[in-house]
């Protein structure tokens, strides 16, 4: 159970991350604090001050530096000491800590916390429709108390909807979904289209449907190491040739990072384009709410029992049976493993948890 380190992971929302206070974040076993500087830029420093240990999301921001509230010792973005109170002020050789690269893209705040100098901003994953400057964005977080992973494979088989969330999010038709799994690179796309189904009441009067209208609807999940999703829900009406051509869809996001080998970040979100008008913030604000219903009490319920029975067991120790569905989550665990793998290789560069 590596970390992978030499990529991407998302640290924060970015509305989660201010002057006023420094946000405190375990990510991959590592304490990390995040705070806005003056300049409004955010920054990324290791959560432990070398004096005497104290979180330095307990300070305070002095313009772009951040300040130890114990005794007062600022470090800079590069995670130097710059200024010391003490004394005749000559600041310790060793008075430094940790700086990580990153970067505020589509809403969202990602962090490199491998070697700092192969983080490349062209490799972080795209999410245009989170653009606050184009979009209405919703958002919103929880913390799962279970492995990341659990959460990836949740999301790359939605197999599971009409048994978890019949009342909600499930329509029914499962065993006649048509399924799909197309490897690009690093990236893994899961294709799901159901036929002539019937979407639950409440997604009914979310999507202005008649009660009882057939449509065939396609749930397509963008993968990208190590738990980076979208995932494009569309509908059309029954039996329409090409369906995902024609139809209605709405992008949602589904992002892991891990905090520790047994608890997971999830951020997820939704948005529509400004031209739907004002009223738009109202939508995504009250898909967002709908959503957190399921995921927080049909959802997380589940994978946190199913990390309980696991224990510290490695999945595929357990020998798992596979059914049709587990393809594309089956897909992205191999690429991972296999990255996991070359990193180690390299140079060792994969960390496993302390």
């Amino acid at each position: 159970m590596d970390y992978l380190m030499n990529c991407w992971y998302v640290a924060a929302w970015d509305h989660e991350i201010s002057a006023e206070r420094p946000l405190g974040r375990v990510l991959l076993d590592q304490r990390v604090v995040l705070y806005r500087g003056a300049g409004g830029s955010v920054h990324a420093l290791e959560d432990r001050c070398p004096h005497r240990f104290a979180p330095l999301h307990m300070g305070t921001v002095c313009g772009e530096a951040i300040r130890c509230a114990y005794h007062g010792l600022e470090f800079g973005t590069d995670g130097k000491c710059m200024h010391n109170p003490h004394g005749n002020g000559s600041i310790p050789s060793a008075a430094r800590v940790r700086a990580y690269p990153v970067v505020e893209r589509d809403s969202l705040v990602w962090i490199w916390m491998g070697d700092s100098e192969r983080a490349d901003p062209k490799d972080i994953p795209r999410f245009e429709s989170m653009d606050p400057a184009t979009h209405h964005v919703g958002k919103d977080y929880l913390l799962a108390r279970a492995h990341y992973q659990l959460e990836v494979d949740n999301i790359m088989d939605l197999s599971h909807i009409d048994y978890l969330h019949p009342g909600t999010l499930g329509g029914g038709t499962d065993k006649n979904a048509e399924t799909s799994v197309i490897q690009e690179g690093r990236r893994v796309w899961s294709y799901r289209l159901a036929r002539d189904e019937r979407l639950s009441p409440e997604l009914e009067a979310r999507n202005r449907l008649d009660p009882g209208t057939r449509v065939d609807r396609w749930l397509d999940v963008r993968w990208d190491p190590p738990g980076v999703m979208e995932l494009q829900v569309g509908f059309a009406p029954a039996g329409t040739p090409e369906p995902r051509t024609q139809g209605k869809v709405r992008l949602f996001q589904h992002i892991f990072t891990p905090e520790t080998q047994r608890t997971t970040h999830y951020w997820f979100g939704t948005s529509v384009p400004h031209a739907a008008g004002p009223e738009g913030a109202q939508i995504v604000a009250e898909m967002v709410r709908f959503l957190r219903l399921p995921f927080e009490t049909e959802d997380l319920p589940m994978l946190e029992a199913q990390q309980r029975v696991m224990g510290d067991a490695e999945f595929w120790d357990l020998k798992p049976i596979l059914l049709p569905g587990d393809a594309a989550a089956v897909r992205s665990r191999r690429v991972l493993d296999q990255l996991v793998q070359q990193e180690r290789q390299a140079g060792g560069a994969s960390r496993r948890p302390t």
